[in-house]
């Protein structure tokens, strides 16, 4: 396998966390349940093969990608291929910073995956395609990166009501108050909650939810005894029962489940 991180340069790595380019790789299962990480994400498949989404229950295939897609915040797992010989560069999106490269509030592609065109300039298409023309990794990362610049540049805006929010609900998830968030922001609920749906793609309390899984996530993939009790606590759940809920209904697992059903890279399980 073939895989390299580049991390783009100001003010691109505001909003892009990085890109990931990876070929060659050849797991030991064809499908892969992909669980919500609060992130979103556009995808530039360099092959001519189409990907599909299957059936969370059925594993029948229910959509095809092609060329370009972007995926939006996902509230509920999704059912992909493993990854298989593919050639592809994924551009993860910091939390709440993708709204600039979008046409549309991100509300409208929440649990979506999109053909790119349709949520970002019609040139999306061309740049796919010098990207499987050019000759090295460095080199499709380069025209990546300037021609997202050259596109948005002037879209470029950080929003500091939705960084506050983000931030409050991540460094005090026991704690949150969107009231107060409000207040502090000078916002009424109402339209706190339709600004940050709007850029991160849920309601804050939705995102409180994600934040708290993804807190459990990282604990069990720390190994060694697991306390259930104590790690519901710990991520901020009422009770142990409100914990398993929430992670059956993001994973489809239970945590016991999920313990002997994780693989090898962080929020993709083998199926």
């Amino acid at each position: 396998m073939i895989a390299k991180l580049h991390i783009p340069a100001p003010p691109l790595n505001r909003f892009i966390e990085s890109f990931f380019y990876y070929t060659g790789f050849q797991p030991g299962h064809a499908v892969d349940r992909f669980i919500p990480d609060g992130n979103v994400y556009m995808i530039f498949d360099l092959t001519d093969r189409p990907k599909y989404i299957y059936d969370n229950h059925t594993l029948k295939e229910i959509q095809s990608c092609k060329r370009v897609w972007f995926s939006g915040f996902r509230t509920e797992p999704i059912t992909i291929p493993s990854g298989a010989e593919s050639e592809m560069i994924v551009v993860n999106f910091h939390k709440g910073k993708a709204f600039p490269f979008l046409s549309l509030p991100l509300g409208e592609v929440t649990n979506y995956v999109v053909d790119a065109e349709l949520v970002l300039k019609n040139d999306i298409l061309d740049l796919r395609d010098r990207l499987v023309e050019a000759a090295t990794i460095d080199a499709k990362f380069h025209i990546l990166e300037q021609h997202l610049l050259g596109d948005f540049l002037n879209h470029l805006q950080l929003n500091p009501f939705v960084d506050f929010v983000i931030s409050s609900i991540e460094n005090s998830p026991h704690r949150l108050s969107l009231k107060l968030v409000a207040d502090k922001v000078g916002y009424s609920q109402k339209h706190t909650i339709k600004l940050f749906r709007d850029h991160v793609g849920v309601t804050p309390k939705e995102f409180l939810r994600i934040v708290r899984f993804q807190k459990a996530v990282a604990e069990i993939e720390q190994g060694g005894f697991v306390s259930w009790t104590a790690l519901a606590d710990d991520c901020g759940y009422y009770d142990q029962s409100h914990f398993i809920a929430d992670f059956r209904f993001f994973s489809g697992f239970t945590p016991v489940e999920y313990l002997s059903q994780r693989g090898e890279f962080l929020n993709y399980l083998p199926i």
